[in-house]
């Protein structure tokens, strides 16, 4: 069929491309492409990409973001996972948890969920929680506490 080459050049394409849902667009399910993709419309649905995800201001995503990077100017209702760099520009308003590697948060940027800052592979399994024995320095009874 395809040599080795031709693969790693379609798939390169396939990476570099670009996709956008634009303003006064509004689109019902979910989105996973492995280019880049700008919404400046309104999402109902997940987004997932192995690439970066760009949020114009009059964007509104309803719905969970997973990305490599990503740069938010408008409205997120979702957990925002991102593997490297988040960037929340002083127009965008996040209803939802964060996890990522890097953020960047702009003055003015509304932001009402729990953060959790990971170093590692994007779109990994959530930790499962663990019983831990702690000893603190002082005299007290030893007992599990969970973290």
């Amino acid at each position: 069929m395809f040599s080795n080459k031709e693969e790693k050049k379609v798939e390169a394409e396939i990476i570099s491309s670009s996709n956008t849902i634009g303003k006064g667009t509004v689109l019902y399910g979910d989105i996973e492409t492995h280019g880049n993709l700008r919404i400046e419309g309104k999402v109902e649905g997940n987004i997932k990409t192995k690439s970066k995800i760009v949020l114009g201001k009059s964007s509104v995503v309803i719905g969970n973001i997973k990305a490599q990077n990503a740069e938010i100017e408008g409205s997120v209702t979702g957990q925002v996972n991102v593997a490297d760099n988040l960037i929340l520009k002083h127009t965008s308003v996040i209803q939802g948890d964060v996890i990522t590697n890097k953020l960047i948060v702009e003055s003015g940027s509304q932001f009402n969920g729990s953060c959790k800052m990971e170093n590692g592979q994007s779109f990994r399994r959530e930790p499962e929680q663990r019983e831990v024995n702690i000893k603190p320095s002082f005299k007290e009874p030893e007992k599990a506490r969970t973290v």
